[in-house]
């Protein structure tokens, strides 16, 4: 699983790249890529606040991909961390709303405003 990782963040799709580089890693709050949790491989996972983002394309709309990503979804949330999920149109399309839903997720997991969290400035 770890070389599968491995291989999937050497080969991430655009709208994966543009999430990563222009928003999650400059986060307050440390994101893993193709992060390896028990049996699966997430898009994007922030341990702090235990959630994992998910980038879906097109082959997400096939039924047997979709009965998948609601067992993964189903393991994921039995261990405490939530799936939040968009598509590569929402990445392409509505870049600034997805920012600000991760954003808006994150806040409410912690209770707290997740930049003055970071900053030293909440408990």
């Amino acid at each position: 699983m770890i070389q599968l990782a491995r291989n999937l963040r050497n080969n991430v799709t655009p709208q994966e790249r543009k999430l990563w580089y222009l928003f999650l890693s400059k986060f307050p709050l440390r994101f893993h890529r193709q992060k390896t949790i028990g049996p699966y491989i997430v898009d994007f996972y922030c341990h702090k606040a235990k959630l994992v983002i998910e980038i879906d394309g097109g082959q997400q709309l096939e039924q047997q991909k979709q009965e998948s990503d609601q067992t993964r979804t189903k393991y994921l949330g039995s261990i405490g961390v939530d799936v939040i999920r968009f598509t590569n149109h929402d990445i392409d399309h509505n870049f600034e709303e997805v920012c600000n839903e991760i954003v808006l997720r994150i806040n409410a997991k912690l209770g707290a405003d997740v930049y003055r969290l970071v900053s030293g400035k909440l408990g």
